[in-house]
């Protein structure tokens, strides 16, 4: 059986900064007899409901600031995410919240400090330990589209 771990907000856990869920029955029902193990680096860390945070190129290298007070927030979540990982050395796939700066894999916004748009397509923290690591990585969105749906017979 495939392990797989999840963003917790897509299996309907209200862990997102704002208190919401992202719950995909699509996502939920292509992964039918996998063995799911959600996470949350930010609930984890931070509590939900928390402000936002995002992903700025300092000199240190990529960091997840705190828009409320400019914090440095990274450690936290990549202390989470290496825990996690030795924890579950088994995971044979990530699958992420697109465009977050933990669990996005090639969606999240990257900055400069003055917030200056820089990609589109970087790493969020956890996703990026997934990648080092050797997991095989996707968005949610993406996992989707490489993998539809069977075409309904007779329509």
């Amino acid at each position: 059986m495939k392990k797989v771990a999840i963003s917790a907000c897509l299996l309907g856990e209200r862990c997102r900064y704002d208190g919401t869920d992202n719950r995909d029955p699509k996502l939920l029902g292509k992964l039918e007899g996998c063995e799911l193990v959600p996470f949350c680096p930010e609930d984890h860390c931070f509590g939900t409901p928390r402000p936002t945070m995002d992903l700025v190129e300092t000199e240190q290298g990529v960091k997840a600031l705190s828009n409320l007070t400019g914090a440095d927030l990274s450690p936290c979540v990549e202390r989470y995410a290496r825990e996690f990982f030795d924890k579950h050395p088994d995971i044979d796939l990530f699958i992420g919240k697109d465009r977050s700066p933990s669990c996005g894999v090639c969606s999240a916004r990257l900055y400069d400090r003055e917030k200056s748009l820089l990609s589109r397509e970087a790493a969020g923290l956890m996703a990026a330990e997934a990648a080092r690591r050797g997991i095989e990585c996707w968005d949610s969105e993406s996992f989707l589209d490489a993998h539809p749906a069977p075409p309904i017979l007779g329509s």
